[in-house]
C-alpha cells in the first residue's frame, strides 16, 4: 500500500512529501525553501527570520475570528542514525519508507516522523479548505534536535499568538505541558602517541535499541560507551593496556548503540580471557532489555600509534565514572526522570579525545548538578570540559484554559482521560516561552516508537486519532 493511500490522506501525502526533503539538523537549507514554498503557494504570507525559522500566517476562517489565535509549532529538522550496514547519505536523499501492519518506518534509517509528522499536520492545516480554525500562525523551527538554535534566535514580536500547539510529543494519550532543559558537556584532551608495545585486541559493542536520550533514558537500555568503558576497565590492573583508538556512539541526543575499541595490550590472551568472561556477565545482565546485544573480542592488527599506558588509564577510569543514566526522579512528580545525563559519543584518534554528552533536567540547579558532577570526573583526569547549548525547561501549568479544553475533548472523544504529564525530552516551549511568557502552552501528538533509532516507528491508527482531536480542538479554542 502506499503512503499516500492510508488515512488522514493528506497527512501522509505531506509527510511523504516532506521526506523526499533532506532535512539534517544544521544544513536544513533545503527544507527551509521546500516550507517557503509551500506558504507561498498557498497565497499566504510567508516570511523566513534570521537564523532560518519558517513562519506562515493564515487568517481565520468565517466565524472564527473572536476565538484566540493560535501558533501551531513543528521543528524541520530530524535525527540522522543509520544501521552501520546501510548506505545512505542524509546530506542528499528522501527517506525510504515501507509500511509494515499498522507501523509506516523506513528501511534501516530514522523515519523523521519526529517531528515530520508535526509539519506534515501544520501543512494539511494550511492548505485545508474545510477545517474550521482560528487565526494562525504557523512556526516552522530550525536545529531543534542538536542544539534548538531555531527557538533560541525566535525573536521577541515576531508571533501574536495566544496560545502555542506544539506537536512533538510521542505517545497519543498524553497532553504535555512541561519539559526539561539541557546542557552540552564537552571533554576534550589531545594525548601524545607512540608505536603500540603489546598484541592488538579489537573490542566491538553493537545491536543495542538505542533510542531517545530523554525519553528512553529511564528504561535501562545498554549504552555502546559505557559497556565499552566497563570491558577496557578489565586491562588496568595487569594487561598494560594501550588505546589505539576509540569510535562509539554519535549523536548527543540518541542513546548510543554500537561502538568499536582498537588496544594494544602486553598478553593479549589473558587479557581476552578477562575480558570474555565479562562480556558473558554483561549479556547476561541485558538479557531481557537488549536481546539483541552482541560483544565480540578478538585479535587484529593497526597500524596507527597508540596513547601511552598512562594515559590510557586517566581515559579508561574516566569512562567508568562518568555518570550515565537517571540522576535523580522527580520528588514532585510521580514516575518523572528530573535529572539525567547521556554519555553519547567518545572519540579517540591520533590521540585526540572527545566526550560529547548531553546533560538533561527540569530542574536548573540540579541540571548543573549533574554537569558539574562530569566536570569534575574529568578535570581529575586531567580534561578539559565546556558547558555549551544550555537551553531552560518549562515549568508545568496544569490549569490553563487550554489545557482544559484539550482535556474535556479528549474526555468526551475518546471515553477515558487523557494523561497530562511532563517530559524529559527537550521541548522548545521552554525556550518560546522565555520570550512569550504570557502564551499559553500545550504539547501533544501521535505515538512514534524508538525515536532517534533506525527503528523509529510511526503508528497508523494514532495518526487518524491525532489528526480528529487536532481538529476538534481547533473548532473549540475559547474566545478572546
Amino acid at each position: 500500500m502506499e503512503l499516500s493511500n492510508i488515512e488522514p490522506q493528506i497527512i501522509w501525502k505531506n509527510f511523504s512529501k516532506l521526506n523526499a526533503v533532506p532535512r539534517p539538523s544544521k544544513k536544513e537549507e533545503k527544507v527551509i525553501a521546500f516550507i517557503k514554498g509551500f506558504g507561498e503557494n498557498l497565497g499566504l504570507e510567508t516570511t523566513v527570520d534570521e537564523v532560518g525559522n519558517v513562519i506562515i500566517k493564515k487568517p481565520a476562517t468565517a466565524g472564527m475570528e473572536n476565538r484566540k489565535s493560535i501558533v501551531l509549532q513543528s521543528h524541520l529538522d530530524m535525527v540522522c542514525q543509520k544501521n552501520n550496514d546501510v548506505n545512505f547519505d542524509f546530506e542528499t536523499e528522501g527517506i525510504k519508507m515501507e509500511i509494515d501492519g499498522d507501523w509506516v518506518k523506513a528501511k534501516g534509517t530514522t523515519l523523521g516522523a519526529d517531528n515530520g509528522l508535526g509539519v506534515a499536520t501544520i501543512m494539511s492545516i494550511l492548505e485545508s479548505s474545510d477545517i474550521p480554525h482560528p487565526a494562525l500562525e504557523a512556526l516552522f523551527t530550525i536545529d531543534e534536535e542538536t542544539g534548538m538554535t531555531g527557538a533560541i534566535g525566535l525573536k521577541p514580536g515576531q508571533l501574536t499568538g495566544e496560545i502555542l500547539l506544539n506537536l512533538d510529543t510521542e505517545e497519543d494519550d498524553e497532553i504535555d505541558i512541561g519539559c526539561a532543559g539541557g546542557v552540552d558537556v564537552t571533554i576534550t584532551q589531545n594525548y601524545a602517541v607512540e608505536a603500540p608495545k603489546g598484541q592488538i585486541v579489537r573490542i566491538e559493542v553493537k545491536g543495542l535499541q538505542g533510542g531517545h536520550s530523554g525519553m528512553d533514558i529511564h528504561k535501562g537500555f545498554g549504552n555502546s560507551n559505557i559497556i565499552l568503558g566497563r570491558l577496557l576497565y578489565v586491562g588496568l590492573e595487569k594487561q598494560n593496556l594501550e588505546i589505539v583508538s576509540i569510535d562509539g556512539g554519535g549523536l548527543r541526543n540518541a542513546i548510543p548503540r554500537e561502538g568499536v575499541a582498537v588496544v594494544s595490550v602486553r598478553n593479549a590472551g589473558e587479557f581476552i580471557e578477562a575480558a570474555t568472561i565479562l562480556k558473558k556477565e554483561i549479556l547476561e545482565e541485558f538479557a531481557s532489555v537488549e536481546p539483541g546485544l552482541q560483544i565480540n573480542i578478538e585479535n587484529s592488527t593497526s597500524s596507527d600509534k597508540a596513547v601511552s599506558e598512562a594515559d590510557s588509564n586517566k581515559i579508561i577510569l574516566t569512562l567508568k565514572a562518568l555518570h550515565n543514566g537517571v540522576y535523580r526522579m522527580s520528588p514532585d512528580v510521580a514516575n518523572l526522570v528530573e535529572a539525567s545525563n547521556n554519555v553519547a559519543r567518545v572519540e579517540l584518534k591520533g590521540g585526540e579525545l572527545k566526550i560529547l554528552n548531553l546533560t538533561r533536567s527540569s530542574v536548573d540547579s540540579s541540571k548543573y548538578s549533574t554537569a558539574e558532577q562530569l566536570k569534575s570526573v574529568a578535570e581529575l583526569a586531567g580534561m578539559n570540559v565546556v558547558f555549551s547549548g544550555s537551553y531552560p525547561g518549562w515549568k508545568p501549568k496544569p490549569g490553563s484554559e487550554i489545557v482544559q479544553v484539550m482535556e474535556k475533548i479528549y474526555t468526551e472523544k475518546f471515553n477515558e482521560k487523557p494523561h497530562v504529564v511532563a517530559c524529559h525530552a527537550g521541548l522548545e516551549c521552554g525556550i518560546i516561552g522565555a520570550n512569550y511568557p504570557e502564551m499559553e502552552m500545550v504539547s501533544f501528538g501521535p505515538t512514534i516508537r524508538g525515536a532517534h533509532s533506525p527503528d523509529e516507528k510511526a503508528n497508523i491508527p494514532s495518526a487518524q486519532k491525532f489528526w480528529s482531536f487536532l481538529k476538534d480542538i481547533l473548532a473549540n479554542i475559547p474566545q478572546k
